[in-house]
């Protein structure tokens, strides 16, 4: 699993400011008023060779009671939870106070690695501000200044220092699967039922699955590593805060896999949750595989698996390439299948064409279908050839990129796929202009 960062800390003492730094954009809204972040956000960042998902959280202050001050809390503790490492950020300026003590407890509590930042360090002269924080019981700390960018380099050293050593390259013949999907969707029923034990903790009760687990299973030859996605401990009225919380763990996993399998809940029906969670693996360009799970607690007749492949039809369009399979991992009903599903997206999505057999596709799909023209000018497509896979990726060179309208592009992907196959798998499209070899 990818390591995740969590910038931690009370109100209005510069995490968004770090965050922005860290990720090299504007991505997180900077105001002087406590509060401005109420949601968690989260990017992929770098450093030297490390990756890593960097979390903004709002303000943790431990005393307020209105409804959104607690909604803040709550997404900061969790993102704690979900966290790798802590990046806990104090005021150098304003000094110590009573809530960097309460939020230093919380994370004490927590058990995570925690990098001690004192920001607002703009002058080297200002240092021994950062001595009083040593009380706080979370090791040295570490003075910054994120507005000036002083110190940032330290401070990512000591924070990649915590994550988990990396381990060699994953073998080329393990197909590397993540198991992806809302809390409570039967994700580690799945992998249980997969493995015929109770490897995964499996519980009713939403997120119960604290850390990401890497199982390695065989199958008639073939070696499958399942990611499975963690979840969260179930607190009251915050299912909101555990929705968005599952979406950076999917983030991570996605990041690792070579095939997504997308797990939805025949009861409850396709989600905006959902939606967003298949929208990860699909931008990522993953092969990917829908599963309805908990079939066997939907009452059936012999349109019903139809009315379900209309809906997925209509809330999942972007994944028309994606394979479909209708299980229940409490009865074991067509688990076995799986594995055929996933043998297939991964060999599609490895699948490499030569180029002189792409042109003679190319070549009839324009003799059946034309190219449009554009204000007089006729598009060009002088020939296609593959320049990677997972996902297959291709180069059109063409005399006008501008030229090519989606709908074209799409019926070009429509003829390799009559072709060729790709079940399972995005394809992507580069258009280039042959001439000056531009975009």
């Amino acid at each position: 699993m990818q390591p995740i960062v969590a910038i931690v800390g009370r109100p209005n003492v510069g995490k968004s400011t770090l965050f922005n730094r860290i990720i090299g954009s504007r991505m997180s809204i900077v105001e002087d008023t406590p509060g401005v972040t109420r949601d968690r956000l989260y990017s992929q960042a770098s450093w030297q060779r490390h990756n890593f998902l960097l979390v903004d959280t709002g303000g943790l202050d431990m005393e307020s009671e209105d409804d959104m001050i607690r909604h803040i809390r709550n997404q900061a503790q969790i993102a704690i939870e979900t966290a790798t490492v802590v990046l806990f950020v104090v005021d150098g300026k304003a000094g110590m106070t009573d809530g960097d003590i309460d939020a230093a407890n919380i994370l004490r509590r927590s058990g995570k690695p925690v990098v001690l930042a004192v920001n607002k360090m703009d002058d080297i002269k200002q240092e021994t501000l950062a001595y009083e924080f040593y009380s706080l019981g979370l090791g040295d700390p570490v003075p910054i200044s994120a507005a000036n960018m002083l110190g940032l380099g330290d401070m990512l050293d000591i924070i990649c220092d915590h994550f988990p050593a990396e381990e060699g390259d994953d073998p080329d013949d393990i197909i590397k699967v993540a198991i992806i999907g809302k809390p409570n969707v039967g994700k580690s029923s799945i992998i249980n039922r997969i493995l015929g034990e109770e490897r995964v903790i499996v519980s009713d009760v939403a997120g119960t699955t604290r850390d990401a687990v890497d199982t390695f299973y065989e199958k008639d030859g073939q070696k499958f590593m399942f990611i499975d996605t963690a979840g969260i401990r179930r607190r009251s009225k915050i299912k909101e805060d555990i929705e968005k919380f599952s979406l950076i763990r999917a983030v991570a996993a996605v990041e690792r896999c070579d095939v997504a399998v997308i797990v939805i809940s025949a009861e409850e029906g396709i989600t905006d949750q959902d939606t967003k969670i298949a929208g990860i693996a699909h931008e990522n360009g993953k092969a990917c595989i829908v599963v309805t799970n908990k079939w066997d607690a939907v009452e059936k007749d012999n349109k019903t698996m139809a009315k379900y492949n209309t809906r997925l039809d209509d809330e999942l369009k972007y994944l028309f390439y994606a394979s479909r399979l209708y299980i229940s991992a409490l009865t074991g009903q067509r688990i076995n299948n799986l594995f055929d599903e996933i043998k297939m997206a991964y060999e599609n999505a490895s699948l490499r064409v030569q180029t002189g057999v792409l042109n003679e596709v190319l070549i009839e799909a324009m003799a059946r279908n034309q190219p449009p023209a554009v204000k007089g000018v006729a598009l060009k497509i002088y020939y296609i050839t593959q320049v990677s896979i997972k996902p297959p990726t291709f180069i059109l060179f063409v005399n006008n990129p501008e030229l090519l309208h989606f709908s074209y592009r799409r019926y070009i992907e429509n003829q390799i796929r009559q072709n060729f196959g790709f079940k399972g798998t995005p394809i992507h499209f580069i258009v280039r202009n042959r001439d000056n070899n531009k975009k």
